[in-house]
Protein backbone atom coordinates (compact mmCIF):
# COMPACT_ATOMS: atom_id res chain seq x y z
CA UNK A 1 0.00 0.00 0.00
CA UNK A 2 1.41 3.97 -1.01
CA UNK A 3 1.90 6.09 2.05
CA UNK A 4 0.96 9.47 1.75
CA UNK A 5 1.75 12.86 2.98
CA UNK A 6 -0.75 15.79 2.58
CA UNK A 7 0.03 19.21 2.74
CA UNK A 8 -3.31 21.48 2.43
CA UNK A 9 -3.09 24.97 2.03
CA UNK A 10 -6.67 26.35 3.36
CA UNK A 11 -6.05 30.32 2.78
CA UNK A 12 -5.26 29.33 -1.06
CA UNK A 13 -8.16 26.70 -1.46
CA UNK A 14 -10.71 28.48 0.08
CA UNK A 15 -10.23 31.67 -1.54
CA UNK A 16 -9.79 30.38 -5.20
CA UNK A 17 -12.76 28.20 -4.19
CA UNK A 18 -14.77 30.96 -3.41
CA UNK A 19 -13.42 33.27 -6.16
CA UNK A 20 -14.27 30.55 -8.99
CA UNK A 21 -17.20 28.35 -7.52
CA UNK A 22 -18.91 30.42 -4.61
CA UNK A 23 -18.32 27.54 -2.56
CA UNK A 24 -15.83 25.70 0.07
CA UNK A 25 -13.90 23.14 -0.05
CA UNK A 26 -15.31 19.76 0.98
CA UNK A 27 -12.53 18.72 2.89
CA UNK A 28 -13.87 14.94 4.21
CA UNK A 29 -14.33 14.29 -0.08
CA UNK A 30 -10.53 15.46 -0.33
CA UNK A 31 -9.44 13.32 2.21
CA UNK A 32 -11.17 10.52 0.63
CA UNK A 33 -9.75 11.06 -2.19
CA UNK A 34 -6.34 12.10 -1.69
CA UNK A 35 -6.08 8.53 0.98
CA UNK A 36 -8.25 6.27 -1.58
CA UNK A 37 -6.16 2.89 -1.13
CA UNK A 38 -3.06 4.56 0.45
CA UNK A 39 -1.76 5.23 4.39
CA UNK A 40 -1.39 8.37 5.89
CA UNK A 41 2.07 9.37 6.91
CA UNK A 42 0.90 12.68 7.93
CA UNK A 43 -1.43 15.66 6.63
CA UNK A 44 -1.18 18.84 7.68
CA UNK A 45 -3.30 22.06 6.95
CA UNK A 46 -1.50 25.17 6.96
CA UNK A 47 -3.47 28.43 7.76
CA UNK A 48 -4.20 31.56 9.33
CA UNK A 49 -5.62 32.43 12.61
CA UNK A 50 -7.38 35.22 12.98
CA UNK A 51 -8.55 34.23 16.26
CA UNK A 52 -12.58 34.14 15.72
CA UNK A 53 -14.71 31.61 16.90
CA UNK A 54 -15.79 30.23 13.65
CA UNK A 55 -12.52 29.93 12.52
CA UNK A 56 -11.85 27.71 15.48
CA UNK A 57 -14.78 25.47 15.05
CA UNK A 58 -13.19 24.62 11.20
CA UNK A 59 -9.75 24.02 12.40
CA UNK A 60 -11.28 21.31 14.80
CA UNK A 61 -12.97 19.90 11.49
CA UNK A 62 -9.82 19.75 9.77
CA UNK A 63 -8.36 17.86 13.51
CA UNK A 64 -11.34 15.41 13.64
CA UNK A 65 -10.62 14.42 9.42
CA UNK A 66 -7.46 13.67 10.28
CA UNK A 67 -4.99 16.90 9.51
CA UNK A 68 -2.53 18.48 12.13
CA UNK A 69 -3.35 22.18 11.96
CA UNK A 70 -0.64 24.38 12.07
CA UNK A 71 -1.80 28.04 12.45
CA UNK A 72 0.39 31.65 11.75
CA UNK A 73 -1.29 34.58 13.05
CA UNK A 74 -2.71 37.22 10.59
CA UNK A 75 -0.64 40.26 10.64
CA UNK A 76 -2.86 43.05 9.03
CA UNK A 77 -0.31 45.70 8.18
CA UNK A 78 -0.65 49.62 8.52
CA UNK A 79 -0.90 50.46 5.05
CA UNK A 80 -4.26 47.88 4.68
CA UNK A 81 -2.34 44.74 3.37
CA UNK A 82 -1.93 41.47 5.14
CA UNK A 83 0.27 38.71 5.83
CA UNK A 84 -0.58 35.44 6.60
CA UNK A 85 1.58 33.24 4.12
CA UNK A 86 2.71 29.39 4.44
CA UNK A 87 5.24 28.87 1.54
CA UNK A 88 8.26 28.45 3.61
CA UNK A 89 6.84 26.16 6.30
CA UNK A 90 5.36 24.19 3.58
CA UNK A 91 7.96 23.46 1.46
CA UNK A 92 10.33 22.58 4.72
CA UNK A 93 7.79 20.14 5.52
CA UNK A 94 7.37 18.47 1.93
CA UNK A 95 11.55 18.34 2.00
CA UNK A 96 11.58 17.24 5.48
CA UNK A 97 8.64 14.25 5.42
CA UNK A 98 8.98 13.09 1.38
CA UNK A 99 11.19 10.25 2.77
CA UNK A 100 8.37 8.90 4.22
CA UNK A 101 5.68 8.41 1.78
CA UNK A 102 5.23 7.39 -2.16
CA UNK A 103 2.92 10.09 -2.96
CA UNK A 104 2.71 13.66 -1.73
CA UNK A 105 -0.18 15.22 -1.58
CA UNK A 106 -0.02 19.05 -2.06
CA UNK A 107 -3.14 20.76 -2.24
CA UNK A 108 -2.74 24.70 -3.38
CA UNK A 109 -2.46 26.33 -6.97
CA UNK A 110 0.55 28.60 -5.51
CA UNK A 111 3.01 28.66 -8.48
CA UNK A 112 5.52 28.86 -6.09
CA UNK A 113 4.78 25.27 -5.26
CA UNK A 114 5.97 24.02 -8.78
CA UNK A 115 9.79 23.88 -7.84
CA UNK A 116 8.86 22.30 -5.16
CA UNK A 117 7.08 19.59 -6.91
CA UNK A 118 10.22 19.24 -9.19
CA UNK A 119 12.52 18.73 -6.32
CA UNK A 120 10.46 16.53 -4.72
CA UNK A 121 9.93 14.55 -7.70
CA UNK A 122 13.45 14.51 -9.18
CA UNK A 123 15.55 14.49 -5.81
CA UNK A 124 13.51 12.35 -3.63
CA UNK A 125 11.38 10.18 -6.12
CA UNK A 126 7.86 10.75 -5.43
CA UNK A 127 4.82 11.07 -6.89
CA UNK A 128 3.04 14.82 -6.08
CA UNK A 129 -0.75 15.03 -6.78
CA UNK A 130 -1.70 18.44 -7.06
CA UNK A 131 -5.19 19.64 -5.77
CA UNK A 132 -6.21 22.93 -7.17
CA UNK A 133 -8.69 24.97 -8.67
CA UNK A 134 -8.36 25.05 -12.18
CA UNK A 135 -9.08 28.45 -12.93
CA UNK A 136 -6.41 29.29 -10.65
CA UNK A 137 -3.75 26.91 -10.46
CA UNK A 138 -0.72 27.95 -12.07
CA UNK A 139 0.16 26.37 -15.40
CA UNK A 140 3.60 25.63 -13.97
CA UNK A 141 2.81 23.85 -11.03
CA UNK A 142 0.20 21.81 -13.19
CA UNK A 143 3.01 20.60 -15.31
CA UNK A 144 5.28 19.74 -12.62
CA UNK A 145 2.64 17.53 -11.05
CA UNK A 146 2.58 13.83 -11.05
CA UNK A 147 -1.35 14.33 -11.44
CA UNK A 148 -3.61 17.42 -11.10
CA UNK A 149 -6.48 16.90 -9.34
CA UNK A 150 -9.34 19.98 -10.04
CA UNK A 151 -11.17 20.75 -7.15
CA UNK A 152 -14.51 21.10 -8.60
CA UNK A 153 -17.72 18.78 -7.76
CA UNK A 154 -17.51 16.64 -5.54
CA UNK A 155 -14.43 18.17 -4.07
CA UNK A 156 -16.49 21.11 -3.20
CA UNK A 157 -19.85 21.79 -0.50
CA UNK A 158 -23.46 22.58 -1.27
CA UNK A 159 -25.00 22.75 -4.63
CA UNK A 160 -23.49 23.88 -7.77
Amino acid sequence: MQTVLILLDVQNLYYTSRQVHRRNVDYNALWARATEGRQVSRAIAYAVDRGDAKQRQFQNILRAIGFEVRLKPFIQRADGSAKGDWDVGITLDAIEHAAEADVVVLASGDGDFALLVDKLRQDHGVEVDVYGVPALTADALIRSASRFIPVEGDLLLGQA
